[in-house]
């Protein structure tokens, strides 16, 4: 028979976890849980402190969708006019063996 175990209650002098912070400043928390972390926020600065930074971080990266730099339309078309058959992106395997190749008689020249 197994035994169901109460869910741990969060003891005031813990400090709460990174992953607990973000769910609280992105308001995913529980209600229950949120009134837990809260209360413990209201009694420790230092968590107070990672809760602030994670909302100001937050609110930078947010911020940052509205300075993205745009790419002028003729810039996007000129690039587009680009040829795709001129780029071939396989490995060419005789420059690899030119190489070896150069470098091996340099070596037994020695």
């Amino acid at each position: 028979m197994t035994m169901v175990q109460p869910p741990r209650r969060f003891g005031s002098t813990e400090h709460l976890a990174s992953e607990a912070i973000a769910a609280f400043v992105d308001g995913e928390l529980r209600m229950a849980a949120y009134m837990r972390a809260a209360q413990h926020l209201s009694m420790c600065p230092e968590c107070a402190a990672e809760v602030e930074a994670q909302q100001q971080a937050r609110h930078a990266l947010r911020s940052a969708a509205d300075h993205i730099p745009r790419m002028p339309s003729s810039l996007r078309g000129t690039l587009s006019n680009i040829p795709s058959h001129l780029y071939d992106p396989t490995p060419r395997p005789q420059a690899e063996e030119g190489f070896a190749a150069r470098r091996w008689s340099i070596l037994r020249r020695r």
